[in-house]
């Protein structure tokens, strides 16, 4: 028999280094990669066509003014287009950003600043509105007339312009105040605001504006005052131009008859 008794084997554990630092590294770099993810997303933006940059920012302000389809996406020209519901508020975030570039080409007038407070651009549920008015001691009109002031005729210009690279529909309204215009048979208030409506249309057309984006020139006279309160107060003669959103009004095409 050996003499030599059990052989006792101590077994030691060495533990490695990773539970020291535990999951902490791993918050960090998603942090750091969710950062660069957004310069790169926004150096994109940057580096995009203004017509781009409008798509996106109407996107942000109002998300429910798209309804996108199965393949269709954002941005517009890329082949794939973003649809406008035709609800009111998606109406009012549609125009929104073409009612800040008519004012930008308006501001960039050096003489606009002597008649801004008498252009007022607004979005309503049906579009953008464009009032155009006048002001005591100073009219867009000559008196009794609907011969266009110079600084009302370069207003429209400009205005023109804009409308023209919106392709959009396009009303037209004319108003005047309650001061009775009997100056030969047959020519009143409805008469002149019609002739007023249709002088800034032809401006209008001038500008670049197509004929047929014009749903309708409108006479009111003095029935839809702005000052309700005084029917005779000079800011009650003006002209309205409302342009609706949609898509840009197609050129028709007229057939000669047989």
């Amino acid at each position: 028999m050996s003499n030599h008794g059990p052989v006792i084997v101590i077994k030691k554990q060495v533990h490695g280094h990773g539970g020291h630092h535990g999951g902490a590294w791993k918050v960090a770099y998603a942090d750091f990669v969710t950062a660069m993810m957004a310069f790169f997303l926004v150096m994109w933006i940057v580096g995009q066509s203004s017509q781009k940059k409008d798509g996106i920012a109407k996107y942000f302000r109002d998300p429910g003014v798209f309804e996108t389809s199965r393949g269709s996406g954002l941005l517009p020209g890329t082949g794939d287009t973003a649809k406008e519901v035709s609800t009111p508020g998606a109406a009012a975030g549609a125009m929104s950003g073409e009612a800040a570039q008519v004012r930008r080409a308006l501001e960039a007038m050096p003489s606009f600043k002597n008649v801004s407070e008498r252009v007022q651009i607004s979005v309503t549920p049906e579009g953008m509105l464009i009032d155009i008015g006048d002001r005591d001691g100073d009219s867009f009109f000559s008196s009794g007339s609907a011969e266009l002031q110079p600084a009302l005729v370069d207003i429209l210009l400009v205005i023109g312009q804009e409308l023209a690279t919106f392709g959009s529909p396009v009303v037209l309204d004319g108003h005047t105040d309650a001061r009775n215009y009997r100056d030969r048979a047959g020519y009143d208030n409805w008469t002149l605001s019609s002739d007023r409506a249709n002088q800034a249309r032809r401006v209008l057309v001038h500008a670049g504006v197509k004929p047929e984006q014009f749903e309708a020139v409108r006479a009111y006279a003095d029935t839809r005052p702005k000052i309700t309160g005084d029917p005779l107060d000079p800011r009650n003669r003006r002209i309205a131009i409302l342009v609706k959103p949609g898509q840009a009004v197609q050129s028709r095409v007229t057939a000669s008859a047989p």
